[in-house]
């Protein structure tokens, strides 16, 4: 396998008990989120994933604040184009990522969200993703070049410098874009645009398709940066045993059936394509491939919880090498009490892909 990166999640919702998380006061603190993001820090995890979207608190301002509480945790920030604009955006990422010493990475958004609530308007599936192709694009000038120039069909600028400077650090030139998207015009962004590539947790054969596809497309298409990685972003439920944990797994899917999925959904809205391949994975079974639970999504979990890695340490962690050996490189993971297994997993899932695990 190649060297592996593994993140964890980190909420960021405005009510508390997210995913079957124990609910508190204070579940949106500094003092909780930062006790979670140091926990990250000190249990072999190289950062994590903030959550984005309108009706939450700002993802960047939290990334700021944790990347300030923290010494080496890395923040993988969501953003949406619309919210943010080019240059606005650049300055500001340029900005967290001096102060952190290099730590910022940068998830960009491009599904559906309540747009008109913050002054945006939704456009179709063409527009949005046309225009996010030209954000990524701009954003990279910004960070590179200086009085940047441009007039395209969404941004206009017009000698544009973006400050401060991002100075080079080894072979990273400025933080790594993260994407996600199944559609066909989603894909064509990631095979030119991205960084990384973000699946969800589909079979193995899935994911292999789409990563020999993804691959032609760059090619296809001309991509002109590094080759494309790719990342898995899925839930992790380890016990002890392997029966112990089915049992766990199968009580919490008990528990969301009751309460009809009642804090577990991201995507009541719209149910875009991908999230619409991992429901459709009901269809195939409840456990696919060794050990990956579908029926959380019958259930309304959504996202990173429609389906589940289930079973001890060691056979996650097979799983996970399964993934690796497609290509997968980076791995963003998670399950609830997000605090106790942050800690739990770190300790007894991570060192058993510890020599392939990139430093923290």
């Amino acid at each position: 396998m190649s060297k592996l990166d593994f993140l964890w999640y980190i909420p960021n919702q405005a009510v508390a008990g997210h995913r079957g998380d124990s609910g508190s006061a204070d579940h949106n603190s500094l003092e909780t989120l930062t006790e979670q993001a140091r926990a990250v820090e000190d249990n072999g995890w190289s950062g994590a994933l903030i959550g984005t979207g309108w009706g939450r608190p700002d993802c960047f301002t939290l990334g700021t604040a944790l990347a300030a509480q923290t010494t080496h945790f890395n923040p993988l920030i969501a953003i949406r184009p619309g919210y943010w604009q080019p240059a606005q955006f650049a300055s500001a990422a340029a900005t967290l990522d001096n102060l952190s010493g290099g730590r910022v990475r940068i998830n960009i958004v491009s599904g559906k969200d309540d747009f008109e609530a913050y002054g945006d308007s939704e456009g179709d599936q063409a527009h949005r993703y046309g225009r996010t192709r030209e954000f990524m694009q701009l954003v990279r000038r910004l960070w590179s070049e200086t009085d940047v120039t441009h007039q395209g069909e969404h941004y206009s600028l017009k000698n544009s410098t973006a400050e401060p400077r991002i100075p080079a650090r080894g072979t990273r030139k400025h933080p790594p874009l993260y994407f996600g998207g199944a559609s066909p015009a989603a894909e064509a962004v990631a095979a030119t645009e991205a960084d990384v590539q973000l699946f969800w947790g589909e079979p193995r054969d899935g994911i292999r398709d789409r990563i020999a596809r993804l691959r032609s497309l760059q090619k296809e298409l001309g991509r002109s940066l590094p080759p494309l990685e790719f990342g898995l972003r899925i839930t992790t439920l380890i016990r002890d045993t392997s029966a112990e944990a089915w049992r766990d797994a199968e009580a919490k899917v008990e528990k969301m059936a009751q309460i009809e999925g009642a804090g577990w959904h991201d995507h009541r809205r719209v149910v875009a394509e991908g999230q619409q391949r991992l429901f459709d994975l009901q269809a195939q079974g409840e456990v696919l491939d060794e050990n990956l639970y579908t029926t959380p999504g019958k259930f309304g979990a959504g996202g990173a919880a429609t389906t589940w890695l289930v079973g001890s340490a060691s056979e996650v962690a097979a799983s996970l090498r399964a993934y690796a050996d497609l290509g997968i490189s980076k791995f963003i993971l998670s399950d609830t009490p997000y605090l106790q297994e942050i800690r739990k997993q770190g300790r007894e899932l991570l060192p058993l892909l510890q020599p392939q695990t990139a430093d923290a």
